[in-house]
């Protein structure tokens, strides 16, 4: 009975671990690019260098696992569908290469890179990014552009609502709707469309010198 125990136990350790292998295989973990497709026209550049700060998320779209909404209005995720890059810097590299595709600007994620200053600082906050039950993808948000060289570019602050069909089921389609949206955004951006207000740049005051104002020290007193 013993010698039977013996003999039992590394085929069921065997089987256990058989198992555990086929529910983890590599090859059934589908991971996705964000990838925009290239704008068909090109617009005005009206950016020239611009700094884009990391693209602001919802917390269930900066997560490895491309989300979706079921019809019961639940947002929901698998974890054989992966996105291949981490979503925020994915989301804010691809803005960044497809604003400059179809404008000729110059625009890089953070950390600025060059030694010149960029002109403009532009800043992205996603609402919303969804692949809907009802069969459409939807990004909201708002977007800043802030003229860091006081020129008479002026700052901005607008907003965006755009709508892609799915075309279809499957997280495939998510990730294409996605990056179309995210090339429909980069057209608006990089025309300055959108709803939304446009302010005059104020540089800080000069002294009588000419020279703009110190700030004061931090002597460590908090006074």
């Amino acid at each position: 009975m013993t010698l039977t125990k013996r003999i039992a136990l590394p085929s069921a350790l065997l089987l256990t671990f058989s198992l555990l292998a086929a529910c983890s295989d590599p090859e059934d973990t589908a991971r996705y690019l964000i990838d925009p497709p290239v704008a068909p026209t090109q617009v005005a550049n009206r950016l020239g260098t611009a700094e884009l700060v990391d693209v602001s998320l919802p917390e269930y779209a900066s997560g490895q696992e491309v989300s979706y909404q079921t019809a019961d209005g639940a947002v929901r995720s698998n974890p054989d569908n992966l996105w291949a890059d981490n979503p925020q810097r994915g989301f804010t590299l691809s803005l960044a290469r497809a604003i400059s595709d179809v404008s000729g600007a110059t625009v890089i994620a953070e950390p600025w890179p060059l030694t010149n200053p960029p002109d403009r600082k532009l800043d992205v906050r996603v609402e919303k990014a969804l692949a809907q039950a009802d069969g459409v993808y939807r990004l909201t948000g708002r977007y800043f552009v802030s003229d860091e060289t006081y020129s008479s570019g002026g700052n901005h602050a607008r907003s965006f609502d755009i709508s892609v069909p799915l075309g279809g089921e499957g997280t495939g389609f998510v990730a294409a709707a996605q990056s179309t949206a995210i090339s429909i955004l980069a057209q608006q951006i990089a025309v300055l469309g959108g709803p939304g207000s446009t302010f005059v740049a104020k540089a800080p005051a000069a002294d009588e010198f000419g020279l703009p104002p110190l700030l004061p020290l931090d002597d460590g007193t908090g006074i």
